[in-house]
Protein backbone atom coordinates (compact mmCIF):
# COMPACT_ATOMS: atom_id res chain seq x y z
CA UNK A 1 0.00 0.00 0.00
CA UNK A 2 2.82 2.39 0.90
CA UNK A 3 4.65 1.53 -2.32
CA UNK A 4 1.49 2.18 -4.36
CA UNK A 5 1.00 5.53 -2.64
CA UNK A 6 4.65 6.44 -3.32
CA UNK A 7 4.28 5.80 -7.05
CA UNK A 8 1.00 7.73 -7.12
CA UNK A 9 2.69 10.75 -5.51
CA UNK A 10 5.71 10.40 -7.78
CA UNK A 11 3.46 10.37 -10.82
CA UNK A 12 1.73 13.50 -9.61
CA UNK A 13 5.06 15.28 -9.19
CA UNK A 14 6.29 14.22 -12.60
CA UNK A 15 3.10 15.46 -14.24
CA UNK A 16 3.36 18.92 -12.74
CA UNK A 17 3.92 21.48 -15.52
CA UNK A 18 7.49 22.68 -15.79
CA UNK A 19 6.14 26.22 -15.73
CA UNK A 20 5.49 25.73 -12.00
CA UNK A 21 9.17 26.70 -11.56
CA UNK A 22 8.62 30.08 -13.15
CA UNK A 23 9.00 33.14 -10.96
CA UNK A 24 6.05 34.69 -12.77
CA UNK A 25 3.75 33.52 -15.53
CA UNK A 26 4.01 36.77 -17.49
CA UNK A 27 6.88 39.12 -18.35
CA UNK A 28 6.36 42.47 -20.06
CA UNK A 29 9.56 44.06 -21.34
CA UNK A 30 9.01 47.74 -22.06
CA UNK A 31 11.90 49.15 -24.06
CA UNK A 32 12.32 52.91 -24.37
CA UNK A 33 14.68 53.64 -27.25
CA UNK A 34 17.09 56.47 -26.42
CA UNK A 35 16.25 56.66 -22.71
CA UNK A 36 19.44 57.73 -20.98
CA UNK A 37 19.90 57.06 -17.27
CA UNK A 38 21.00 60.66 -16.77
CA UNK A 39 17.37 61.73 -17.34
CA UNK A 40 15.79 59.86 -14.43
CA UNK A 41 16.91 62.15 -11.56
CA UNK A 42 16.06 65.20 -13.68
CA UNK A 43 12.59 64.11 -14.83
CA UNK A 44 9.79 65.79 -12.87
CA UNK A 45 6.77 63.97 -14.27
CA UNK A 46 7.31 60.21 -14.56
CA UNK A 47 5.09 58.93 -11.73
CA UNK A 48 4.49 55.48 -13.22
CA UNK A 49 8.18 54.72 -13.72
CA UNK A 50 8.97 56.08 -10.25
CA UNK A 51 6.28 53.90 -8.69
CA UNK A 52 7.77 50.79 -10.29
CA UNK A 53 11.26 51.82 -9.19
CA UNK A 54 10.14 52.37 -5.61
CA UNK A 55 8.13 49.15 -5.48
CA UNK A 56 10.77 47.00 -7.15
CA UNK A 57 14.48 47.12 -7.97
CA UNK A 58 16.48 49.25 -10.36
CA UNK A 59 19.86 50.45 -11.49
CA UNK A 60 20.80 53.58 -13.41
CA UNK A 61 24.18 52.10 -14.26
CA UNK A 62 23.36 49.37 -16.75
CA UNK A 63 25.76 49.79 -19.67
CA UNK A 64 25.11 49.50 -23.36
CA UNK A 65 27.60 47.72 -25.56
CA UNK A 66 29.62 49.58 -28.19
CA UNK A 67 28.65 51.13 -30.45
CA UNK A 68 25.89 52.62 -28.28
CA UNK A 69 23.33 52.41 -31.06
CA UNK A 70 19.95 50.81 -31.56
CA UNK A 71 20.05 47.50 -33.45
CA UNK A 72 23.37 46.51 -31.86
CA UNK A 73 21.99 46.94 -28.37
CA UNK A 74 18.48 45.61 -28.92
CA UNK A 75 19.93 42.39 -30.31
CA UNK A 76 22.42 42.21 -27.46
CA UNK A 77 19.58 42.72 -24.99
CA UNK A 78 17.49 39.99 -26.61
CA UNK A 79 20.24 37.40 -27.14
CA UNK A 80 22.45 37.61 -24.06
CA UNK A 81 25.73 37.88 -25.95
CA UNK A 82 28.12 40.49 -27.32
CA UNK A 83 28.18 42.05 -30.81
CA UNK A 84 31.41 40.23 -31.59
CA UNK A 85 29.46 37.01 -31.08
CA UNK A 86 26.04 37.72 -32.61
CA UNK A 87 27.44 39.90 -35.38
CA UNK A 88 25.04 42.89 -35.35
CA UNK A 89 27.28 45.96 -35.37
CA UNK A 90 25.31 48.83 -36.95
CA UNK A 91 22.47 51.04 -35.63
CA UNK A 92 20.23 49.75 -38.43
CA UNK A 93 21.51 46.18 -38.75
CA UNK A 94 18.96 43.81 -40.24
CA UNK A 95 21.35 40.92 -40.67
CA UNK A 96 24.68 40.38 -38.91
CA UNK A 97 27.64 42.15 -40.50
CA UNK A 98 29.90 39.56 -38.89
CA UNK A 99 28.81 35.91 -39.23
CA UNK A 100 27.16 34.82 -35.98
CA UNK A 101 29.27 32.38 -33.99
CA UNK A 102 26.22 30.18 -33.42
CA UNK A 103 22.92 29.93 -35.29
CA UNK A 104 19.71 28.05 -34.57
CA UNK A 105 17.44 26.32 -37.06
CA UNK A 106 16.05 29.74 -38.01
CA UNK A 107 19.53 30.78 -39.10
CA UNK A 108 20.02 33.39 -36.35
CA UNK A 109 21.83 33.69 -33.04
CA UNK A 110 19.46 32.35 -30.32
CA UNK A 111 17.37 35.02 -28.56
CA UNK A 112 15.37 34.73 -25.35
CA UNK A 113 12.22 34.58 -27.50
CA UNK A 114 13.61 31.53 -29.26
CA UNK A 115 14.68 29.83 -26.04
CA UNK A 116 11.26 30.31 -24.45
CA UNK A 117 9.58 28.94 -27.58
CA UNK A 118 11.97 25.99 -27.80
CA UNK A 119 11.69 25.01 -24.14
CA UNK A 120 8.00 25.86 -23.69
CA UNK A 121 6.36 25.45 -27.12
CA UNK A 122 2.92 26.54 -25.88
CA UNK A 123 4.14 29.86 -24.48
CA UNK A 124 2.39 32.94 -25.85
CA UNK A 125 5.04 35.36 -27.11
CA UNK A 126 4.53 38.76 -28.72
CA UNK A 127 6.53 41.77 -29.88
CA UNK A 128 5.05 45.20 -30.60
CA UNK A 129 7.17 48.17 -31.65
CA UNK A 130 7.22 51.62 -33.17
CA UNK A 131 10.49 51.16 -35.07
CA UNK A 132 10.20 48.55 -37.81
CA UNK A 133 13.86 47.63 -37.34
CA UNK A 134 12.89 45.68 -34.22
CA UNK A 135 11.28 42.94 -36.28
CA UNK A 136 14.73 42.01 -37.64
CA UNK A 137 16.09 41.52 -34.13
CA UNK A 138 13.62 39.33 -32.23
CA UNK A 139 13.60 36.15 -34.35
CA UNK A 140 10.03 36.55 -35.55
CA UNK A 141 9.75 32.81 -36.22
CA UNK A 142 9.78 32.36 -32.44
CA UNK A 143 6.93 34.75 -31.62
CA UNK A 144 3.21 34.22 -32.04
CA UNK A 145 2.56 37.79 -33.07
CA UNK A 146 4.58 40.85 -34.01
CA UNK A 147 3.38 44.21 -35.29
CA UNK A 148 4.66 47.72 -35.87
CA UNK A 149 2.79 50.91 -34.99
CA UNK A 150 3.66 52.46 -38.33
CA UNK A 151 1.68 55.66 -37.77
CA UNK A 152 3.05 56.53 -34.33
CA UNK A 153 4.55 59.87 -35.39
CA UNK A 154 1.05 61.16 -36.12
CA UNK A 155 -0.73 58.99 -33.57
CA UNK A 156 1.49 58.74 -30.50
CA UNK A 157 -1.02 56.48 -28.69
CA UNK A 158 -1.05 53.80 -31.40
CA UNK A 159 1.43 51.41 -29.79
CA UNK A 160 -0.20 51.83 -26.40
CA UNK A 161 -3.60 50.86 -27.79
CA UNK A 162 -2.10 47.89 -29.61
CA UNK A 163 -0.43 46.76 -26.39
CA UNK A 164 -3.59 47.15 -24.31
CA UNK A 165 -5.60 45.06 -26.77
CA UNK A 166 -2.96 42.35 -27.09
CA UNK A 167 -2.53 42.02 -23.33
CA UNK A 168 -6.27 41.75 -22.72
CA UNK A 169 -6.97 39.29 -25.53
CA UNK A 170 -3.87 37.07 -25.45
CA UNK A 171 -2.46 37.41 -21.91
CA UNK A 172 1.07 36.72 -23.23
CA UNK A 173 3.77 34.95 -21.26
CA UNK A 174 6.44 37.20 -22.80
CA UNK A 175 5.68 40.50 -24.48
CA UNK A 176 8.19 43.08 -25.71
CA UNK A 177 6.81 46.60 -26.22
CA UNK A 178 9.42 48.89 -27.79
CA UNK A 179 8.85 52.65 -27.94
CA UNK A 180 10.83 54.87 -30.33
CA UNK A 181 9.39 58.26 -29.35
CA UNK A 182 12.10 59.32 -26.88
CA UNK A 183 14.90 58.53 -29.34
CA UNK A 184 13.00 60.36 -32.08
CA UNK A 185 12.85 63.51 -29.94
CA UNK A 186 16.50 63.10 -29.01
CA UNK A 187 17.51 63.15 -32.67
CA UNK A 188 15.10 65.87 -33.75
CA UNK A 189 15.42 68.30 -30.82
CA UNK A 190 18.08 66.93 -28.50
CA UNK A 191 18.67 64.88 -25.39
CA UNK A 192 18.28 66.56 -22.03
CA UNK A 193 15.96 69.23 -23.47
CA UNK A 194 12.45 70.27 -22.35
CA UNK A 195 11.04 68.45 -25.39
CA UNK A 196 12.90 65.27 -24.40
CA UNK A 197 11.40 65.31 -20.89
CA UNK A 198 7.97 66.08 -22.29
CA UNK A 199 8.19 62.97 -24.49
CA UNK A 200 9.46 60.89 -21.56
CA UNK A 201 6.49 62.06 -19.51
CA UNK A 202 4.08 61.15 -22.29
CA UNK A 203 5.54 57.65 -22.58
CA UNK A 204 5.37 57.31 -18.80
CA UNK A 205 1.62 57.80 -19.16
CA UNK A 206 1.51 54.93 -21.64
CA UNK A 207 3.36 52.74 -19.16
CA UNK A 208 0.62 53.52 -16.65
CA UNK A 209 -1.98 52.39 -19.20
CA UNK A 210 -0.07 49.15 -19.83
CA UNK A 211 -0.07 48.47 -16.08
CA UNK A 212 -3.82 49.10 -16.05
CA UNK A 213 -4.29 46.70 -18.98
CA UNK A 214 -2.44 43.99 -17.03
CA UNK A 215 -4.82 44.55 -14.12
CA UNK A 216 -7.88 44.55 -16.38
CA UNK A 217 -6.65 41.29 -17.94
CA UNK A 218 -6.41 39.75 -14.46
CA UNK A 219 -2.70 38.90 -14.79
CA UNK A 220 -0.98 41.81 -13.02
CA UNK A 221 -0.33 39.84 -9.82
CA UNK A 222 1.46 37.12 -11.81
CA UNK A 223 3.53 39.51 -13.94
CA UNK A 224 7.04 40.92 -13.87
CA UNK A 225 7.49 44.27 -15.61
CA UNK A 226 10.90 45.31 -16.92
CA UNK A 227 11.60 48.81 -18.26
CA UNK A 228 14.95 49.49 -19.89
CA UNK A 229 16.66 51.04 -22.90
CA UNK A 230 19.15 50.43 -25.67
CA UNK A 231 21.24 53.59 -25.23
CA UNK A 232 21.21 57.21 -24.08
CA UNK A 233 22.48 60.22 -26.01
CA UNK A 234 24.25 63.57 -26.15
CA UNK A 235 22.87 66.51 -28.09
CA UNK A 236 21.12 64.99 -31.09
CA UNK A 237 23.37 61.97 -31.40
CA UNK A 238 24.43 58.70 -29.82
CA UNK A 239 26.91 55.98 -30.60
CA UNK A 240 29.85 57.36 -28.67
CA UNK A 241 31.60 56.35 -25.48
CA UNK A 242 30.31 58.96 -23.01
CA UNK A 243 28.39 57.73 -19.98
CA UNK A 244 25.40 59.80 -21.13
CA UNK A 245 25.28 57.52 -24.16
CA UNK A 246 26.28 54.27 -22.44
CA UNK A 247 24.36 54.26 -19.14
CA UNK A 248 20.69 53.26 -19.28
CA UNK A 249 18.08 52.45 -16.63
CA UNK A 250 16.92 48.97 -15.76
CA UNK A 251 13.74 48.76 -13.68
CA UNK A 252 12.14 45.48 -12.60
CA UNK A 253 8.91 45.11 -10.63
CA UNK A 254 6.35 42.43 -9.90
CA UNK A 255 5.82 38.94 -8.63
CA UNK A 256 8.77 37.54 -6.68
CA UNK A 257 10.73 40.77 -7.16
CA UNK A 258 12.09 42.46 -4.05
CA UNK A 259 11.06 46.02 -3.25
CA UNK A 260 14.54 47.11 -2.19
CA UNK A 261 15.11 49.86 -4.72
CA UNK A 262 18.49 50.54 -6.24
CA UNK A 263 20.96 47.68 -6.54
CA UNK A 264 24.70 48.13 -6.79
CA UNK A 265 25.72 45.02 -8.75
CA UNK A 266 27.11 45.71 -12.21
CA UNK A 267 24.81 45.07 -15.16
CA UNK A 268 25.39 44.97 -18.89
CA UNK A 269 22.98 45.01 -21.79
CA UNK A 270 23.32 41.26 -22.36
CA UNK A 271 22.30 40.53 -18.76
CA UNK A 272 18.70 41.43 -19.63
CA UNK A 273 18.10 38.23 -21.61
CA UNK A 274 19.67 36.14 -18.85
CA UNK A 275 17.43 37.76 -16.25
CA UNK A 276 14.30 37.03 -18.31
CA UNK A 277 15.52 33.47 -18.85
CA UNK A 278 15.90 33.10 -15.09
CA UNK A 279 12.29 34.17 -14.57
CA UNK A 280 11.13 31.39 -16.90
CA UNK A 281 13.62 28.82 -15.54
CA UNK A 282 15.18 28.46 -18.99
CA UNK A 283 18.36 26.57 -19.63
CA UNK A 284 20.53 29.20 -21.30
CA UNK A 285 22.72 28.43 -24.33
CA UNK A 286 26.46 28.02 -23.83
CA UNK A 287 27.04 30.88 -26.26
CA UNK A 288 25.29 33.44 -24.03
CA UNK A 289 27.44 35.63 -21.82
CA UNK A 290 24.74 37.36 -19.75
CA UNK A 291 24.19 36.82 -16.02
CA UNK A 292 20.82 37.00 -14.31
CA UNK A 293 20.34 39.77 -11.77
CA UNK A 294 19.43 37.11 -9.23
CA UNK A 295 19.69 39.54 -6.33
CA UNK A 296 16.41 41.20 -7.32
CA UNK A 297 14.34 38.04 -6.79
CA UNK A 298 12.95 36.41 -3.70
CA UNK A 299 10.43 38.84 -2.22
Amino acid sequence: MKQKLFYLLLGTLVCLPAAAKWKAKHVVLIGLDGWGAYSVPKATNIPNIQKLMQGGCYTLKKRSVLPSESAVNWYTMFCGATPEMHGYTNWNSRVPEIPSMVTNEHGVFPTVFYELRRQYPKAVIGCLAEWDGIRYLVDTLSVDYEAVASNYEKDSEQLCRMSEEYIKTRKPNLLAIIYDQIDHTGHAVGHDTPAYYETLSRVDGYIGRIVRALKDAGIFDDTIIIITSDHGGVGTRHGGMSLAELEVPFVIYGKNVKSTGEFKETMMQFDTAATIADIFALKTPQCWRGQSMKQVFGK
